[in-house]
């Protein structure tokens, strides 16, 4: 049985994680499902979103336990592709959008947080655990870090503790917490306000968002200077804002072309 369920319908795809005999954890099966929504996604170019959530209590309880063992006892090198999915999820042109139902533990925080716009329900808990169990958050520091201040992030991966949703959009880690009777409408609203985006310009948002800071001041002056003359000479740019002079949607978001 799969992990992962896939849907589709007026344009969104969402991926369920269904594991929740294992509370979603990060096995083989369930990290491998995801890498295939991300690419189908992408593939698809009436896919304006991806929306990544779950069934169950746990959004995600991090490493899967009992694959990471084996029958040794002794823990395995490797996480199924994990490191792969974050990057792909950073990289995609395909917004991902986190509806995290549930609690985040260890990994499962490196999944909230390369999500591009994550909400929580309030009720859901997170916690860097890894050091209660003899390790440490290391594959998902790369995904978590660039978003805590450093005294935060020390704390949140020494004290290994439990923490609300709520200061879990302090820390940086999710956007937005709200009642659990409302996360529904939280993610429609992402929903409409994504589609009104170009979706080329929405993939270059992204990498934006993710690479400039990496950049020195001048090669990223450099790159986004001729990537915003490329941007504005597009046939997307030019139905944008003839769409907008018109006073009408962009085709994109349902608009038509005639006037």
């Amino acid at each position: 049985m799969s992990q992962v369920r896939v849907e589709q319908a007026d344009g969104v795809m969402t991926a369920t994680l269904v594991d929740i005999e294992n509370r979603n954890a990060l096995g083989v099966g369930l990290v491998q499902g995801l890498r295939d929504a991300v690419a189908a996604a992408n593939a698809d170019s009436a896919i304006r979103a991806l929306v990544v959530t779950n069934e169950g209590p746990a959004f995600c309880a991090g490493a899967n336990l009992k694959e990471r063992s084996g029958s040794t006892g002794k823990a395995t090198t490797g996480m199924g592709g994990f490191e792969e999915l974050l990057y792909e999820i950073q990289t995609s042109p395909t917004p991902v959008i986190g509806r995290i139902a549930g609690h985040v533990v260890g990994g499962g925080n490196g999944l909230a947080a390369a999500l591009d716009i994550s909400v929580a329900s309030e009720d859901a808990k997170f916690g860097f655990t890894e050091v209660r169990l003899g390790v440490a958050p290391a594959i998902i520091s790369v995904v978590c870090l660039p978003k805590m201040r450093p005294g935060e992030a020390m704390e949140a991966f020494l004290r290994g503790h439990r923490f609300s949703a709520q200061r879990a959009v302090e820390l940086g880690l999710i956007n937005r917490a709200v009642p659990a009777a409302e996360l529904d409408r939280a993610i429609d609203e992402v929903l409409a306000d994504v589609r009104k985006g170009g979706p080329n310009a929405l993939g270059f948002a992204k990498r934006l968002v993710y690479e400039v800071p990496r950049m020195s001041q001048k090669d990223a002056f450099q790159w986004t200077s001729t990537l915003s003359a490329d941007l504005f000479r597009s046939d997307e740019a030019a139905e944008g804002m003839k769409a907008f002079i018109q006073k009408r949607k962009a085709i994109w978001a349902g608009g038509s072309d005639e006037q």
